[in-house]
Formats: structure tokens, sequence, C-alpha cells
């Protein structure tokens, strides 16, 4: 009488179709998202703001399938050969626990402060936690960055970030 194989043997070492199964669950979630957009028709624009999104979500999926099926007939990723990087050391996690909890400050902070705080917040934080301790220069330059990438979304693109606090100001 032979065993078959277990199904934890047979998935073992193919960890990409758990890639290919958060590929396809962004992909839905993509697509449930834009069919759920509720746009008035355009005679100008016959094509509308949902069209993006569908092509986004199918995109996506395709490439779930495809990766999904690539890993079960036996394909694999390269694994990192960078001749900086040594794989047997490990998480810097005094870097990037302070790197995680700037970004969900940065989160948390946008609606309420506006983008140009949180994201010079975000910026400066991520400095100190890269190691910079070049305290004012990196402040400076974390405003800056802000208020460039808030003009330029809204002045660029037509994009208006939060502005919070700074609300009349900016």
């Amino acid at each position: 009488m032979s065993s078959s194989p277990t199904l934890a043997s047979r998935l073992k070492g193919r960890s990409e179709l758990g890639v290919a199964l958060l590929l396809g669950a962004v992909g839905v979630l993509v697509l449930v998202d834009a069919i759920g957009l509720v746009t008035p028709y355009s005679k100008s624009d016959p094509v509308g703001p949902k069209t993006i999104p569908y092509i986004v979500a199918g995109l996506l999926l395709v490439c779930a399938v495809l990766l999904a099926v690539n890993v079960i007939r036996g394909g694999q990723g390269e694994a990192e050969g960078g001749e900086d990087v040594d794989l047997t050391h490990p998480a810097d996690w005094k870097t990037v626990l302070p790197l995680a909890g700037v970004f969900i400050l940065n989160i948390l902070l946008i609606d309420w402060a506006g983008w140009v705080i949180s994201g010079t917040v975000l910026f400066w934080g991520s400095l100190l936690a890269l190691g910079s301790r070049h305290y004012i220069r990196d402040g400076l330059l974390s405003v800056a960055l802000s208020l460039l990438t808030f003009y330029g979304f809204y002045l660029g693109l037509g994009i208006a970030l939060p502005a919070g606090l700074l609300d009349g100001i900016l």
C-alpha cells in the first residue's frame, strides 16, 4: 500500500504560492472596489474612470494565476545573489521596527495633521531610523520634501493631499 504525499510535503519549498495568493486577493479587492464605483455617464468620456481599476484588477489576477501555475509546475524565484547581502545575517530589527513605527505613525497622523506634517514626520523619522544624525539638516530636508510633494501632487497632478492642521495656510 503506497502512501500519497501530504499537502504540506507537496507545498514544501513553494512559498511563492503565498505571493500568488496575495496578488489574487489584491486583484479581487481592486475588482470589487471598481465594481462599487458610482460615476455619472459622460458622452465626452465614454471610457470613464472605472476602466483603469478594471485593467489593474485583471492584470493582478492574471499575474496571480500565471505565478501559481509556474510554481506548481516547479518554477522557483532566484535566490538573492547580491554581493553586499549576507543571507545568513538576521534582520536588523533596530532599523526595521522604527521604520515600521514611522509608517504607522504617518497613517495615523495624515488625516488629522495633514500630509505636510505627517510627511515631515515620515521622512525625518525614516532618516533617523536609517542612522542619520544630522537632525537640523534632516528636519529641513523633510519639511522641504513634504512641501514639494504636497504642491507637486496639487499643482502637477491636480490631487489635493490632506492639509489637516495647516488648512487655510497652504
